[in-house]
């Protein structure tokens, strides 16, 4: 598959992964919303270690600064 997510790219998902998990555990805000984020957290993760984002490939978007050089 072709990385289209940089090194950026990929620290603000991880982070953003991160205070979505935290505001699944302690917000409180809910079953429902708690799964959307619950999903919403399990993509982020998956493109992030991955480097490779579906919605960038649909787009032909890419973060990634190798692809751009080659």
């Amino acid at each position: 598959m072709i990385k289209n997510v940089g090194k950026t790219d990929k620290m603000v998902r991880s982070l953003l992964a991160i205070v979505l998990l935290g505001l699944i555990f302690f917000a409180g805000l809910g079953t429902v919303v708690n799964v959307i984020l619950g999903v919403i957290v399990a993509v982020l993760v998956v493109t992030s270690m991955s480097g490779t984002c579906p919605a960038y490939m649909a787009t032909k978007i890419s973060t990634n600064k190798a692809d751009e050089a080659a």
